[in-house]
C-alpha cells in the first residue's frame, strides 16, 4: 500500500512539474467585415517551419492547444477564402499563457482588388485556371446562368444557349466539377444565377483533368450553403419579353454539431419566341420559321456532409432535374419562279415530352496529419430519361390552289446512364514539391429508339434503335516544384478508351478502341511581385458525341433534316499558351496568346439529300475537315477608376486554318458537286462592363457586347451586338438585393448569315434579345463551418448537339 501511494505521489509531482514547465495558446477567431467566428479554422503551431501541434476551432471561433514547451513559436491560421495569418508568441517562466485574437480578411487576391465579393465580380488568376467569383453585378444580367455568361471574358452565348470559349464552341461544361446528362445549353437555362458562386474557365488543363475539350473547361460552381444552424436564400426574378417568364430558387441548411444538411429546388418556366427567314436566291425560294418555346422545368438538390473527425469526412448529395416543354415551328416555304409544277408548303410541327436525370455523388476524404496531403475516393451515378412525341401537319398548296394534307407523328426515346469512378492522391513532399496522382473509371450507356408514321419513308426506315457505348480507364500522375520566382509542373494522363455502337441491333457496327497518352507542362515566372508570365502545354481531344453520331432524326422541316454521323472520328489538339498578369494598385491587366494543331476537326456540314428526286431538300450532319492550325489572344483589364466607378474591357481574337469538302448544287443537272475549300476563319469578341455606384446601396452598371463578323467554311455569319444597362438596391443590412436590367435597348442582337454552299442562300434569325429583368434576393445565416473540398472532374463526350434553334 505504501508503494502504491508512493508512485501515485511520484505521478502528481511529475504531472505538476510538467504543466509548471509547459504553456498555452488559445484565442478566438473570427471574420473582419462582420465580426463573425469563424468555426473550424486550423490553427498551427510550428516551430522553425515543423508543425509542433494544431486544433480546428470550435462552433465559437475559439481554440486553446495546451502543454507547449516554453519557447518562441509561430502561429499560422487558415480558413478557405481567407487570407492566412502567420504570428509569433512567446512562452515564458513568466508568461505561460499567450492569447491570441485575430480576424481574418477575405481572400485579396483576386485581380480586382477588391475584397467584398458579394458587390462586384472579381478576377483571379490561378495556375492553371481564371476564376471568376459572381457578384452582384452579374447575377443583376439576367435569370439563369445562360443570362450571365456572356458577361465573362472569352465566353460567348449564341441564340441556342450554346457555349464557346475564345470562339470555339468545343468546350467541356462541367457543374461542380461534375459532368451530366442534360445537354448544357438545357441545363444554363434551368441553374439560377443568383445560385452561382463561381465560374472557373480552364483554357489549357492539365494532365490531372480528363482530356476532352479543345478549347477548354467552364466549371461553373454553385453556393453550398455552410452556415450554423438553420438558415438560406431565396431568390425570384420575372423576365418581360413578349410574355413573361419566371424563375425562383430557394436554398436551406442545417448545421448541427458535426453533420451539415444541406439542399435546394430551382424553377424556370415561361414561352419563348424565336423567328427566322432563309431565302434561296437560285430558285427564289424563301422559309419563313416561326418558332415558340414553353418551357418548364425544375432541380433539386439535397444532401450532407459528415464530419467524421478532424481527418475524415464522408459527403453524400443527388441532384434531381426535370423538365417538360413543347415546340412549336410554324415553316411557311413559297416558291417563286412560277414553275406550274411547284407547290408551295405550310409545314406546323410540334415537339414535346419530358427529360427527368437524376445524378447521386458519394465522396470520402482523408486528410492526413501533413499539411495538404489528402486522399479522395469518389463515385458518381446519373440516368437520364427523355421522351420526345413530334407530330407533322404538312400542306401544299398547287397553283390552282389544290391542296394535298400529310400528319404523321414521330416518337423518339432515348435514355443514358453515366458511372464514374475516381481516387485521387496529394503529397506535399517537401515545402516547394508537390506530387499527385489519381485514377478514373467511366462508363457510359445509351440507347436510342425511334418510329416513324411518315409515309414518305421506306418501311424497313420507319422504326431504328441505336446504341453508343464507351468505357474509358485513365490513371495520371502530375509534379511540381517552386522556387523564388519559377515555379514548374510537369504531368501524363495515360488513358484506354473503347466506344461501341449498333444500329437497328447490330446489323451495322460501329467501333473504335484505343490506348493514348496526354501529356501537359507549366512553366511560371514571376518577374516581381506585380508581374507574372507562365508557359503552358497540353494535348487534348474531342471524341464524338451521341447527339452527333446517332443516324435519327434530331429535328425536320419540309426542308432540311438533321441526322448524326456515326463514322465521325475523335479529333486530337496540340495546344500552346502564354500568359501575362499585371497587378495594378487600383486593378489589373491580362493578356494572353495561343496556338492549337487540330487533326480530324469535327464540324458542322450541310449538303443537298439524295433522296430527293426535286434536289430542294437539305441533311444537317458532321463530318471531319483535315488538319489546321489555330492561334489568337485574349486580353482584360479591371481598373477602379474612382471609389463610385470601375471598368472592365476585355477582347478576345482566334483565326483557324481550315480546309474541307462541301458541296455545292449544279440547277440545270440537280446534281451536287463535291468542292475543296481552303479558308482562314477568323472571330472577335469585345465586351465592357461597367458599375458606378451612387452609395452603399444604389448602384448602376453599363455592358455593351460586340461579335465581328466571320468567314466560314460552310457559310458566313454577320456581326452581333448589343447594350445593357442596369441597376441595383441592396436593403435590410444586405440581406435583401433588387436588382432590374434592361437587356439589348437598341434591338440589335440578331443572328444573320450568308453561304454558296450547297445552294446560294441568305437568312436570319431574331429571338426576344430586348427583355426586362426584375429580381429579388433575400439572404439569411449565420457564421461558416467547414466544407468537403470536392475534386474538378469532367465529361468525356462532345456535348454539342444538333440544336437548329
Amino acid at each position: 500500500m505504501k508503494l502504491k501511494f508512493f508512485l501515485f505521489a511520484l505521478l502528481g509531482v511529475m504531472a505538476t512539474a510538467q504543466a509548471q514547465n509547459s504553456g498555452t495558446v488559445s484565442g478566438k477567431i473570427t471574420e473582419k467585415s462582420n465580426n463573425a467566428p469563424i468555426s473550424y479554422a486550423t490553427v498551427s503551431i510550428k516551430d522553425n517551419g515543423k508543425v509542433v501541434s494544431g486544433v480546428n476551432t470550435d462552433d465559437n471561433g475559439d481554440f486553446s492547444i495546451k502543454n507547449l514547451a516554453l519557447k518562441n513559436y509561430t502561429i499560422e491560421i487558415q480558413y478557405i477564402g481567407f487570407r492566412k495569418y502567420i504570428g509569433s508568441v512567446i512562452l515564458s517562466d513568466t508568461k505561460k499563457e499567450a492569447i491570441v485574437k485575430v480576424s481574418l480578411e477575405e481572400e485579396a487576391t483576386q485581380l480586382k482588388g477588391v475584397n467584398i465579393v458579394n458587390e462586384r465580380s472579381t478576377i483571379e488568376q490561378k495556375i492553371d485556371r481564371k476564376v471568376v467569383t459572381v457578384g452582384k453585378d452579374l447575377t443583376t444580367a439576367g435569370a439563369s446562368a445562360s443570362d450571365i455568361m456572356n458577361n465573362i471574358p472569352s465566353v460567348n452565348v449564341d441564340q441556342d444557349g450554346k457555349l464557346s470559349l475564345r470562339g470555339n464552341d468545343n468546350v467541356r461544361v462541367l457543374i461542380d466539377g461534375r459532368p451530366s446528362n442534360i445537354d448544357p445549353a438545357q441545363l444554363l437555362k434551368q441553374i439560377p444565377s443568383t445560385s452561382i458562386k463561381k465560374i472557373e474557365l480552364i483554357t489549357n488543363p492539365s494532365a490531372k483533368y480528363n482530356p476532352e475539350g479543345m478549347s477548354g473547361i467552364i466549371n461553373i460552381i454553385l453556393h453550398k450553403n455552410a452556415n450554423t444552424g438553420f438558415n438560406g436564400s431565396y431568390s425570384g426574378g420575372i423576365t418581360f419579353g413578349e410574355t413573361a417568364k419566371y424563375n425562383q430558387s430557394l436554398d436551406l441548411n442545417y448545421k448541427t454539431g458535426k453533420v451539415n444538411f444541406f439542399g435546394n429546388v430551382g424553377q424556370n418556366f415561361g414561352t419563348y419566341f424565336n423567328d427566322g427567314l432563309i431565302r434561296r436566291f437560285d430558285e427564289n425560294i424563301v422559309q419563313d420559321l416561326d418558332i415558340k418555346n414553353e418551357n418548364d422545368s425544375y432541380l433539386y438538390k439535397i444532401g450532407m456532409d459528415f464530419l467524421i473527425n478532424d481527418h475524415n469526412t464522408l459527403s453524400f448529395y443527388t441532384n434531381q432535374n426535370k423538365s417538360t416543354g413543347k415546340g412549336f415551328v410554324d415553316t411557311d416555304i413559297d416558291y417563286n419562279n412560277g414553275d406550274p409544277d411547284i407547290k408551295n408548303i405550310f409545314q406546323k410541327s410540334k415537339y414535346s415530352g419530358p427529360e427527368e436525370t437524376g445524378t447521386y455523388n458519394l465522396a470520402y476524404k482523408h486528410i492526413f496529419k501533413k499539411e495538404g496531403h489528402t486522399l479522395d475516393f469518389e463515385g458518381n451515378y446519373s440516368d437520364s430519361k427523355e421522351t420526345q412525341n413530334a407530330n407533322f401537319d404538312t400542306k401544299t398548296t398547287a397553283p390552282d390552289n389544290t391542296v394535298n394534307n400529310i400528319i404523321y407523328n414521330d416518337l423518339i426515346k432515348s435514355d443514358r446512364q453515366l458511372s464514374t469512378l475516381n481516387i485521387d492522391y496529394v503529397n506535399p513532399l517537401s515545402e516547394k514539391s508537390t506530387l499527385e496522382a489519381g485514377a478514373e473509371a467511366r462508363i457510359t450507356r445509351t440507347g436510342n429508339d425511334y418510329a416513324t408514321g411518315n409515309p414518305v419513308v421506306a418501311v424497313k426506315d420507319q422504326m431504328s434503335n441505336y446504341t453508343y457505348d464507351t468505357d474509358i480507364y485513365s490513371a495520371y500522375v502530375t509534379f511540381g516544384q517552386k522556387f523564388k520566382k519559377f515555379s514548374y509542373q510537369v504531368g501524363a494522363r495515360f488513358e484506354s478508351y473503347k466506344v461501341a455502337a449498333n444500329l437497328n441491333y447490330g446489323k451495322e457496327k460501329f467501333d473504335d478502341d484505343y490506348i493514348t497518352l496526354y501529356p501537359s507542362a507549366y512553366l511560371t515566372y514571376n518577374l516581381n511581385e506585380k508581374n507574372t508570365l507562365q508557359l503552358s502545354y497540353s494535348r487534348r481531344v474531342d471524341r464524338p458525341s451521341l447527339e452527333q453520331t446517332k443516324p435519327i432524326r434530331e429535328f425536320s422541316t419540309p426542308l432540311v433534316t438533321s441526322l448524326g454521323n456515326p463514322e465521325l472520328r475523335p479529333q486530337f489538339t496540340n495546344s500552346v499558351e502564354v500568359n501575362y498578369t499585371k497587378t495594378l494598385e487600383k486593378g489589373s491587366f491580362t493578356a494572353g496568346v495561343f496556338v492549337r494543331q487540330i487533326n480530324d476537326q469535327i464540324s458542322r456540314i450541310l449538303y443537298p439529300d439524295v433522296a430527293d428526286l426535286t434536289g430542294k431538300k437539305q441533311i444537317m450532319s458532321f463530318t471531319n475537315y483535315d488538319s489546321n492550325t489555330a492561334y489568337g489572344f485574349e486580353a482584360s483589364f479591371n481598373y477602379k477608376i474612382t471609389k463610385w466607378w470601375d471598368i472592365s474591357p476585355s477582347i478576345d481574337f482566334s483565326s483557324i486554318n481550315q480546309q474541307g469538302i462541301v458541296f455545292l448544287y449544279d440547277s440545270p443537272t440537280k446534281t451536287s458537286n463535291p468542292v475543296e475549300r481552303k479558308i482562314t476563319v477568323s472571330a472577335f469578341n469585345a465586351r465592357m462592363n461597367s458599375n458606378f455606384k451612387v452609395n452603399k446601396r444604389l448602384s448602376f452598371l453599363l455592358f455593351g457586347f460586340y461579335k465581328g463578323p466571320s468567314d466560314g467554311l460552310q457559310n458566313n455569319s454577320h456581326e452581333m451586338y448589343k447594350m445593357d444597362i442596369g441597376s441595383r438596391y441592396t436593403l435590410l443590412d444586405n440581406k435583401m438585393n433588387i436588382s432590374v436590367r434592361f437587356n439589348d435597348v437598341f434591338n440589335t442582337m440578331k443572328y444573320a448569315f450568308d453561304t454558296m454552299y450547297p445552294y446560294p442562300q441568305a437568312g436570319q434569325f431574331t429571338w426576344e434579345s430586348q427583355t426586362v429583368y426584375l429580381g429579388l434576393t433575400y439572404n439569411f445565416g449565420g457564421g461558416k463551418i467547414k466544407k468537403l473540398q470536392r475534386k474538378q472532374r469532367e465529361d468525356n463526350t462532345n456535348k454539342d448537339g444538333g440544336g437548329m434553334f
